[in-house]
């Protein structure tokens, strides 16, 4: 047990959620590390955890030379990793600009992690992710009208198609009690400017909204906002399992992408409706479809008056016959 004299208990907190994770994983482990309070956390839980259990894990520093002396920033996390007995390594990378900074430097992050684990063998990447940024990603996802996906937040864990199991194993541990456990091991965090700049949303939402909820509406706030993603990931999984099922006996291939049964979307509930047609078109095109997009889309099963074809992101909607159709746009 964790609760030896003299083991802190945000120490023992943060091991306990690492044990759990690693319970769970065959084989060597990435640690993705930033040189945060949570980051450092949770390579320093890793390191005590998989040594117990001879699992090799390596922390994986993402440098995005985004900063003046972001190499040396690196370096540093890499030496913290090493000291606790993990191996490291650091991966430069270059972000690119496609919609936006914040986006392109996380795809680029991910990309080179996702490659890390290939190299190293490891099955599963260790994501620092806590309480704290779950509850900022539902206010955020609220605050944009992004729909229940949005709003169940991260994932504890997730397996893209192709690459390593993305794993969050501090997902119900508040940021103060990584701040506190980075305290108690005699570890400096890196403060990254970026995380008190206001000219992003999310520190917004970290510095003033959230202490303005706790304020007006009483402590729990952020453990009130993690529990809804947790419902509504439960909701987001049971829709679905539905449209798994469903989806093979309604969805053809027609040329150049993609038709719909107009019958089955309109024997469907309008939720799971919804939920088909954004699914179709994000499976087949890559694109995320707006709510009133996904809406036009639905009207051509549900309240079709010879409306014309419906512009989407790289395609076409149209209605043909007893079907749905969504086709590459034409090129010009």
């Amino acid at each position: 047990m964790d609760h030896r004299p003299g083991l802190d208990p945000s120490v023992a907190e943060v091991r306990r959620a690492v044990r759990a994770m690693l319970d769970t994983t065959e084989g060597p482990v990435v640690v993705a590390l930033s040189g945060g309070a949570d980051s450092l956390a949770l390579a320093a839980a890793t390191a005590f955890e998989a040594a117990r259990r001879g699992i090799h894990a390596e922390a994986v520093v993402i440098d995005h030379a985004l900063q003046e002396a972001s190499d040396a920033v690196a370096a540093d996390a890499a030496a913290k990793a090493v000291a606790r007995g993990l191996a490291a390594r650091v991966v430069r990378v270059d972000v690119g600009t496609d919609d936006g900074p914040e986006a392109a430097a996380r795809r680029a992050r991910y990309d080179a992690l996702a490659r890390a684990a290939a190299d190293i063998g490891a099955d599963t990447v260790l994501l620092g992710h806590t309480l704290d940024d779950q509850a900022e990603t539902v206010l955020l996802g609220l605050a944009r009208g992004s729909g229940g996906l949005s709003l169940a937040g991260m994932p504890s864990e997730r397996r893209d198609a192709t690459g390593p199991r993305w794993a969050r194993p501090l997902l119900s541990i508040r940021r103060r009690t990584t701040v506190s456990a980075c305290r108690a091991e005699g570890l400096e965090p890196w403060s990254d400017p970026h995380n008190v700049d206001p000219a992003y949303a999310r520190v917004r939402v970290r510095e003033s909204v959230m202490p303005v909820l706790e304020a007006e509406l009483g402590p729990g706030v952020a453990e009130a906002l993690a529990r809804t993603a947790e419902q509504l990931r439960e909701d987001a999984e049971a829709f679905q399992d539905m449209i798994d099922e469903t989806i093979e006996d309604i969805v053809e291939h027609a040329e150049a992408g993609i038709s719909i049964s107009v019958a089955a979307l309109a024997a469907n509930p309008a939720a799971l409706r919804n939920r088909i047609v954004r699914y179709v078109v994000e499976s087949e095109f890559g694109v995320a479809l707006t709510r009133s997009q996904t809406l036009e889309v639905a009207r051509l099963a549900i309240d079709w008056r010879g409306q014309g074809p419906i512009d989407l992101p790289s395609c076409v909607a149209r209605r043909v016959g007893a079907r749905v159709e969504v086709v590459a746009r034409a090129a010009s």
